[in-house]
């Protein structure tokens, strides 16, 4: 019986393709890893009739163009910051208001597949011409700074700051900062040229990257919740066989709990490895409660750029926490 067949099998007689997927950071980030982990479940899975080519380190594209280049049909699949959205989608950007996902329990509940945050947006993704096979959390986003940590919202007055999106400025804007838009390839070079003096990124960014070589001082605090969206082109998709979806929505839903099982001590790491290179501060819960505070304006902000959908997924965070 046809229904008995694994996977594998019925695979067998779908036709063969190849998927080029374009990611922006290098093979040894857990973000390159855990495609890595897509590809031979993929590969295995399809008995090769899928087979999957990982382009790392932004050599096709840069973060900033991925979701056009797959949502066109460029490149078959590609990783991207969900921030890459805010432009078309600019109710994203949720998961950069500040402070509004406190723990990993209320990001794991907004990020899991169908929720009542997620949901939405993959929807609305689906309209751009691209589909979210699955979302790979990043990490939380911590302060750079040179010789002085960012301890309070004064201490960035004045300041040009690296950001990864509309909402992220417009934080820094309301603590005095100014605000400059750089990729995530991009940001070495800003801070070694001294293009900004300061920056927004994950802490795995860091150690990836190796930041500390031109940013000495990390402020480890709970700022928002980088998230990536690995991304099919949907004309693509719907050209598969049933048996080849079936096997990338497996795969994907293994990777996507690859990563989430271990992004906590992949972050954990990365601080401890930051450490032996920076001077890195843990901000403590009154130093958090300042920041919050000074940062309550930007939550009206987003509200007013996203509209309904904003409120709708905002009142859906909070209603997790």
């Amino acid at each position: 019986m046809a229904g008995a067949l694994s996977l594998g099998a019925l695979a067998s007689t779908a036709q063969a393709e190849t998927l080029r997927v374009t990611l922006q950071l290098p093979m040894k980030h857990h973000l390159g890893q855990n495609l890595q982990v897509f590809k031979e479940i993929v590969e295995e899975k399809s008995n090769g009739d899928l087979t999957v080519e990982i382009y790392d380190s932004a050599q096709l594209y840069k973060d900033k163009e991925v979701p056009q280049a797959v949502a066109s049909g460029a490149i078959e699949m590609g990783v991207a910051s969900i921030t890459r959205f805010a432009g078309t989608i600019p109710a994203v950007d949720i998961f950069y208001v500040p402070f509004t996902f406190p723990d990993y329990e209320t990001l794991f509940a907004a990020t899991a597949k169908d929720s009542a945050v997620r949901g939405p947006i993959d929807e609305a993704i689906l309209g751009t011409g691209a589909r979210v096979l699955w979302w790979q959390a990043y990490g939380s986003a911590v302060m750079l700074s040179n010789d002085t940590a960012l301890r309070t919202p004064a201490d960035m007055e004045g300041m040009k700051v690296r950001v990864f999106g509309k909402t992220l400025g417009d934080f820094v804007e309301t603590v005095g900062g100014v605000p400059t838009l750089t990729s995530g390839s991009e940001q070495y070079m800003a801070y070694q040229r001294g293009t900004v003096d300061a920056g927004l990124t994950g802490i795995t960014g860091v150690t990836g990257r190796k930041l500390w070589e031109v940013m000495n001082t990390v402020t480890v605090a709970n700022v928002a919740a980088i998230e990536f969206l690995v991304l099919i082109n949907e004309d693509l998709w719907q050209d598969m066989s049933e048996e080849h979806r079936a096997i990338l929505t497996e795969a994907a839903a293994e990777a996507e709990a690859w990563v989430n099982s271990r992004i906590q001590e992949i972050e954990a790491a990365a601080i401890e490895e930051t450490k032996k290179h920076a001077d890195v501060v843990i901000l403590g819960p009154e130093e958090l409660a300042a920041w919050e505070v000074a940062v309550e304006p930007v939550r009206q902000g987003y509200i007013e750029s996203a509209g309904d959908m904003g409120q709708q997924l905002l009142d859906a965070a909070l209603a997790l926490r």
